[in-house]
């Protein structure tokens, strides 16, 4: 089994409510929630800059009301 150095928002504080991202060596970009664990989502660094982008930009603003 791989062993990933997760990383968690320093905004997240202690809350039970976090998203992790991890590197992986072959490139990939690995993401969680602290509530489920064992649900790990792959995605690429281009896909990832492009959804941290459209957040920066908003375009999700309405998902969090």
């Amino acid at each position: 089994m791989t062993v990933h150095n997760w990383q968690k928002s320093s905004y997240s504080g202690d809350a039970a409510n976090c998203i992790y991202v991890a590197a992986t060596p072959d490139g990939t970009i690995k993401l969680r929630e602290s509530d489920d664990p064992g649900t790990v989502i792959t995605t690429t660094p281009d896909n990832l800059r492009a959804f941290v982008l459209g957040v920066k930009a908003g375009e999700f603003d309405h998902l969090a009301r």
